[in-house]
């Protein structure tokens, strides 16, 4: 009978122990990755956002050298339009106007006839962009 169970523990195979461990060790790495990349979403949006308003800025300023005046609208930005000086088809300075809503994605970019460009986010009302640039870090 002891020769059996000499012949038995010297077989190949894993124990229950064994089994155990590996499977504790693995649930600790997932839980790690899942930490790792749960934040990864909130800092895309945050980048999204700064991204569109810097984009928009830009276009908002290109238009006003090529026009004389801010846009009245953000529609402005992504059409045609005829040069004031020398009556050529100018622009689009856009080829979208960013498409984020508030609820969806967190913020929204809007400009203003001063040539001012606005983020709301989905904790606050708009607030300007050239006096709070890190208004996208409240995104989430």
């Amino acid at each position: 009978m002891l020769e059996r169970l000499k012949e038995k523990r010297n077989e190949e195979g894993f124990t229950l122990i064994e089994l155990l461990i590996v499977i504790i060790i693995l649930a600790i790495l997932a839980a790690i990755v899942i930490f790792a990349v749960g934040n990864t979403s909130q800092s895309a949006k945050q980048s999204a956002c700064n991204s569109d308003a810097k984009t928009v800025e830009t276009a908002v300023e290109a238009y006003k050298a090529q026009m004389g005046a801010y846009p009245a609208t953000m529609g402005a930005l992504t059409t045609t339009a005829t040069d004031p000086f020398n009556s050529e088809t100018v622009g689009p300075w856009l080829r979208q106007a960013p498409s984020a809503s508030t609820t969806a994605n967190g913020y929204a970019v809007t400009i203003d006839t001063a040539g001012g460009v606005w983020v709301a986010t989905n904790h606050d009302a708009a607030t300007s962009y050239d006096l709070a640039p890190s208004i996208c870090d409240s995104i989430t």
